[in-house]
Order: C-alpha cells, then structure tokens, then sequence
C-alpha cells in the first residue's frame, strides 16, 4: 500500500479527500430540519352580471397560475426577507445558531444581497403547474424556527396577495365613481334641458303633435276633394248662384282656410313653426337619452367593478399547513458522501489518466 502511495501520490490525496468529505458530513454538518407547505390560491365565487364595458376595464383578470407566480416572486423576494428580518430574527437565527462553518450565516451583518442570496438556499418554493400547487420547503437549524417562517411566509404572500388586487379594484372603482357623477350632472342637465323646452312651448312632445297636425291636414284634404267633385256634378245642372251651390262653395272655402291654417302651424318661414319646435325637440330628446344610456352604463360597470373587487380577494387554502418537523431531514449524509465520493474518484481519476499520457510521451 505504502508502495502504491509512493508511486500514485495522486491517489492518496484522492482518499484523503474522501476522508475529509465523509468526516464532514457525517459529524460536522449541522442538522437542517425541513417546513413544508402545499397551498393553493383561490378567489370567492360572485356571480357577475354580463356587461361588454366590464372587460375593458378589467382586462380581464389574470389567471390562477399567473397570481401563483406572483405569490411565488414576492415570497422570494427581497421585501420577504426584510419581513422575516423583522419578525423571525432571520439574520440572528442562522448566524449564531452553532451551526457549520458552511452552512451557516458567516456574517450576520451581511449586506441584504449577500443575505438574499443565502435566503433561497434555505427557502424553496416551486409551482407543481401539473397539480396547479405551490410547493414550499422553509430549512432552519430547529424545527420551530422552520415552522415559524413557513408559517409566516403563508399569512404574508395571502396579505400581500390581497393588496395587490385591491389596489388595483380601489383605482378601478375610484376612476369610475368619479365618470359615474360626471354623467349624472350631464344626465340631470340634458333632462332639465328638455323639461324647459317643454315648458316653454306649451307641448308634451312637438314631434306627436306635428303627426297629428299631419292627419288633420290630411284629412280636411280628402274632405275638399270630395267637396269639389261634388261641386263639379252641381255645376253641371244649376246654376252657380243657386243655394246649393254657394252652400258648396263656401263649405270648400272654409276647408281652403283651415288646410292653410294647419299648415302654417306646421312650417313657415316666420319661425316657431313646429317642423322646427320638433327637430329642436328630437335634438334635446337624442342627446338626453344618450345620457341617460351612458349614465346608466356606467352605474352598471361601477357595480361590476365593485364585485371584480371582491373576486380580486385572494384565499390561500392550505393543502398542506407548515409541518412541524420531528427530525432533520437535511442532510442526506449517505447520499452526499457517496457522491462527492464518486465525483472526486472521477476527477482523480482523469488526473491519473492525464499522468499516464504525460509519461508516455516522456517515455
């Protein structure tokens, strides 16, 4: 052996390694006990009423697997470490917690980059897409410290969560509570328009007025028709200044004046005609139903924002609330000292391989 050693130093140092690797894991490494967490996001069922002008305000929601990414960046993020900093003595805990050299924080005032850095190796959290779950795995040095970060990493993603989506609702519902009294003043002014146009011209409605007025016309019109073919017929056989006839023509005068009468009220060029009073009319009544149509519009979408808020809302249903851990699961020792074994054996052995071309070409 002492033979082989002297031949192949290479390879003493190579058991050498393994020596100091098995030795590490086996009574140097700290224990690591594990949290778990399965959870999933879910949002109230409302019913919403079916409104176009809802999507384009809304855009339409993300979905689950999106706002589970979303819990997933802020949970690995710098303001969850600043959060767990503050209320679960992060820094402290791994720092001066008798830990392995390298396992533990080296430096407890390490800077929040170099913190951030060793606080995603000691949290893990990773979307299971296929069952649509988030999976979280909290390691620390005791197994309260482990739950309680894990615990604290559900309650703080939930409000967070939850923050997020009623920031976004309140600026939704705010913008629209402020077009919704714009429209109303418009609606009560469009209104209070056409009651005065009203008013003033002593009509109801000018355009129903102008429809009767038409059939009058219409109608004195086929009465002097039928007066004058009767006045024809007389002509024919008495005289024109016998009582019949002057009786016919004064009936035809009289409808003469009173078509021409109806027609001045229905236009003429002097003004206050009600062609005029009715397109005047038309005009007041198309733009106070415009108003009432967009103000009720947007009392519909500012109800349907509101209820989108409450959807916004976000429950974390706990498949899986943080376990309690009974033992370290971390580390595998057996598992890490076979493989760093197997990885030195390799790399030693490329180097033996590599000293045996070297002397061969010496050779």
């Amino acid at each position: 052996m002492k033979h082989f050693l002297k031949k192949y130093p290479h390879w003493g140092l190579c058991f050498f390694s393994i020596f100091v690797v098995s030795f590490y894991w086996t009574f140097w490494a700290s224990d690591r006990y594990v949290s778990e967490a399965n959870v999933v996001l879910e949002s109230p069922q409302v019913s919403m009423p079916s409104l176009d002008v809802s999507s384009l305000l809304t855009g339409g929601g993300s979905s689950n697997s999106q706002d589970m990414l979303l819990l997933r960046d802020y949970l690995l993020s710098t303001d969850m470490l600043k959060y767990l900093v503050k209320n679960a003595d992060f820094r402290k805990h791994y720092a001066d917690s008798g830990a392995d050299f390298f396992t533990r924080l080296r430096d407890e005032d390490a800077p929040l980059e170099k913190l951030h850095e060793y606080y995603q190796k000691r949290v893990s959290v990773e979307l299971d897409s296929y069952a649509g779950v988030l999976r979280i795995k909290v390691e620390a040095f005791t197994p309260e410290k482990a739950h309680q970060i894990a615990s604290l990493l559900l309650s703080q993603g939930e409000a967070q969560m939850n923050l997020l989506g009623q920031r976004l609702a309140q600026e939704q519902v705010e913008f629209l509570e402020q077009q919704v009294a714009v429209l109303e003043k418009r609606f009560n002014a469009t209104r209070e328009a056409l009651l005065s146009y009203q008013n003033e011209n002593g009509l109801v409605s000018p355009t129903a007025t102008v429809e009767s007025l038409s059939t009058v016309v219409a109608t004195l019109e086929g009465q002097l028709a039928s007066l004058k073919a009767r006045r024809s017929a007389l002509s024919s056989y008495q005289s024109k200044r016998s009582p019949e006839v002057v009786r016919v023509n004064s009936e035809i005068k009289a409808l003469n004046d009173q078509i021409e009468s109806e027609r001045n009220r229905l236009a003429r060029q002097g003004g206050n005609a009600l062609n005029a009073l009715s397109s005047d009319y038309q005009t007041l009544q198309l733009k106070a139903e415009f108003a009432q149509q967009s103000y009720s519009g947007a009392l519909t979408a500012l109800e349907t924002t509101r209820i989108e808020a409450a959807r916004k809302l976000k429950k974390l249903s706990k498949l899986q609330i943080p376990t309690m851990p009974e033992y370290a699961e971390e580390p595998h020792r057996i598992e890490y000292i076979a493989i760093a074994s197997i990885i030195i054996l390799f790399a030693f052995l490329i180097v033996s391989m590599l000293i045996a071309i070297i002397r061969d070409h010496r050779d």
